[in-house]
């Protein structure tokens, strides 16, 4: 029976007729997708093309090698960086350790002795008395100040810088003032008697004539706790001084007759540096200390006035040059992560039977 609708639709050899079953499928899909907007004619999905799969991991492999590309990338210039960090460190160390202003020009020449007077410490007699060669060597230096701040420490550094100070002058001809901030005691009023002159605030600390030797015994307490000590030596004073062994009255005695000469020592720099100027009481090498007004009246110091005053008014030089000589970078590093411990332990160890002026 014939359509009425589509007469052509019983007719064999039609165009319906001869498409192909892959094509009749095709557009049955496209007639069943919804279209992009209303009254828009049906449109046909493409098939995928051959091979699509190894399209999808060309690009993968292409992204991921731009990726490591990219990290590569950070990767050198993180290392870049970095060598450049280390070379500012080092460089920064190195312009540090030099004066940075022009040394030709008239000025006035410092040298801090701060903190701890001691082998191994910024306030070495190795750092200082490289520090003053260096101030004193140079033509453009009218005078050099010992800025000082410490509360003292090794009689044997000490000993080094004030030679050494006494020598240089001699040599260069050119004055040596120390000027005290907070704390000038023991070691470091050693130093300050080669000086010139001395300056001071009024509530500096000055003076600590003296010299002691500390430690602790524990026999006692190795006794309540049942421990026994055994130390084996050669020679019957050789564990002289041991914390866990009882101190005899002769050993005593030989201390304090080491501490007296080390005593008589520091008196006699005292009075050869500061001479007629000195006004000394019996107090004076007692191992008190006195405020810095204090000290200008008993003769220990000579003036108020600080390292600015003394550039500008006494070497008439404002111009202020630092010499002073410190730990690089890395003897930073090695002392504070590395053999700070041991370094220390071994201080600690030694420091109990080493005479002290502080």
């Amino acid at each position: 029976m014939t359509d009425p609708q589509n007469p052509s639709s019983n007719h064999p050899g039609s165009a319906q007729d001869s498409l192909p079953a892959s094509d009749l499928w095709a557009t049955q899909a496209a007639a069943a997708a919804p279209s992009s907007s209303p009254g828009a004619a049906p449109r046909a999905t493409p098939p995928a093309e051959p091979g699509w799969e190894r399209a999808v991991l060309e690009k993968l492999a292409l992204a991921a090698l731009t990726e490591q590309r990219a990290a590569r990338r950070w990767k050198i210039f993180f290392r870049f960086a970095w060598l450049l960090l280390v070379l500012a460190i080092f460089g920064g160390a190195m312009m540090q350790a030099a004066p940075s202003a022009n040394k030709s020009a008239p000025h006035t020449a410092v040298v801090d002795i701060k903190g701890e007077i001691a082998s191994g410490a910024e306030a070495s007699a190795e750092f200082v008395v490289a520090a003053m060669r260096s101030a004193f060597e140079d033509e453009g230096s009218k005078a050099v100040v010992l800025l000082i701040n410490s509360p003292g420490g090794s009689p044997v550094q000490a000993g080094i810088i004030n030679d050494e100070i006494l020598r240089l002058k001699a040599k260069y001809n050119k004055p040596v003032y120390a000027v005290v901030e907070e704390t000038c005691a023991s070691a470091a009023y050693y130093i300050a008697a080669a000086a010139d002159e001395i300056f001071v605030d009024k509530a500096s600390i000055v003076g600590s004539i003296g010299v002691l030797m500390d430690g602790f015994g524990f026999t006692g307490t190795m006794e309540k706790l049942g421990v026994e000590r055994r130390l084996l030596t050669a020679g019957e004073n050789k564990g002289f001084l041991d914390p866990f062994s009882p101190q005899t009255e002769q050993q005593r005695a030989y201390a304090q007759a080491m501490l007296n000469q080390i005593h008589q020592q520091f008196i006699a720099v005292v009075k050869s540096g500061r001479g007629d100027r000195l006004k000394p009481t019996p107090e004076t090498f007692s191992g008190l200390f006195w405020t810095g007004q204090q000290a200008v009246e008993m003769g220990l110091a000579d003036k108020l006035g600080n390292l600015d005053y003394v550039a500008r008014e006494i070497v008439k030089a404002e111009d202020i040059i630092d010499y002073t000589r410190r730990d690089n970078v890395a003897e930073r590093l090695v002392k504070r992560f590395g053999a700070a411990m041991g370094y220390g332990a071994a201080k600690a160890a030694t420091a109990i039977a080493a005479p002290q002026l502080r």
